[in-house]
């Protein structure tokens, strides 16, 4: 497809082959259904990808309204997880409404996939629905943070590897800096100078050369303090944060989404999708 062109900021932490093996699966999957936007996820949104780290395509899409009125509506989650030269390829799609129930229940996931910078592409209708989203932030971003981060420290002190610990920070400092200042900003490398960790730089440049880089048990000890600290200090911005206790723009978000599905009703008469 000509307009599947892949923005520099995203190739630029690709390698020519995984650029390539993106392109092809988005244009194949781009064919199948309307994308609202796509988002590159894992190692390389967060700052420390490595040369064997997979593509984690994490998408929005929107159904024709048609299918959503007939007797047997589309699924509203698509996955496809392959092998494609060498690159590991996890692709997951969510219908909008979907995607946008999540983002009113503070799912990080959706939220980053809309608000996030690593978007290899991103249609007309995610700028319309970018002000609305961070208008709907909330203090609820707080449960998924801090679950997924407890998740990642289990996993972590089950195999202790930097990507694993890794996540762990990523994770927990989002999600502080989300509800303290109410930007998303997924990448660990972006921040961690901000909350005292500026010495994470070299777990990722470790991590960078491996997706298995062992820990030493002696390191992962030498940072629990440091872990604890950050999930206190997660559990005082949920107490302390700008952002409100629920999203205050339901309505806002609601009234959004019928107008897309009344536009693609009106823009396809037929079984084809229209286009944004």
């Amino acid at each position: 497809m000509e307009r599947m062109m892949l923005p520099k900021h995203v190739t630029d932490v690709l390698t020519t082959t995984q650029a390539a093996v993106m392109k092809r699966v988005l244009e194949e999957e781009e064919a199948l259904r309307e994308h609202v936007v796509v988002y590159l996820s894992g190692a390389h949104a967060y700052g420390f990808p490595s040369p064997d780290s997979d593509l984690d395509l994490k998408a929005i899409h929107v159904a024709n309204t048609t299918d959503l009125l007939g007797f047997e509506p589309p699924a509203p989650t698509i996955d496809r997880a392959e092998i494609i030269d060498g690159v590991e390829v996890d692709y997951t799609s969510n219908e909008l409404a979907h995607a946008l129930a999540g983002i009113l229940g503070g799912n990080g996931n959706f939220i980053e996939r809309v608000l996030g910078r690593m978007t290899p592409y991103a249609s007309k209708l995610v700028g319309e629905l970018r002000p609305i989203v961070q208008r709907a932030l909330s203090r609820r971003v707080y449960r998924h943070y801090n679950g997924f981060a407890r998740n990642q420290l289990r996993f972590l002190e089950k195999e202790p590897t930097a990507k694993k610990l890794l996540y762990v920070l990523r994770t927990t400092l989002t999600g502080i800096h989300l509800l303290e200042t109410g930007e998303v900003e997924p990448n660990l490398a972006a921040i961690m100078s901000d909350y005292d960790v500026p010495d994470a730089a070299d777990l990722i440049e470790r991590k960078r050369a491996g997706e298995r880089v062992p820990l030493d048990p002696k390191q992962l000890e030498a940072w629990r303090p440091r872990i604890d600290a950050l999930f206190d200090r997660l559990d005082a911005a949920r107490e302390t944060s700008l952002l409100p206790e629920d999203p205050p723009n339901e309505n806002e978000l609601r009234d959004w989404l019928l107008t897309v599905r009344r536009s693609r009703l009106r823009d396809s008469p037929s079984h084809e999708v229209g286009r944004a």
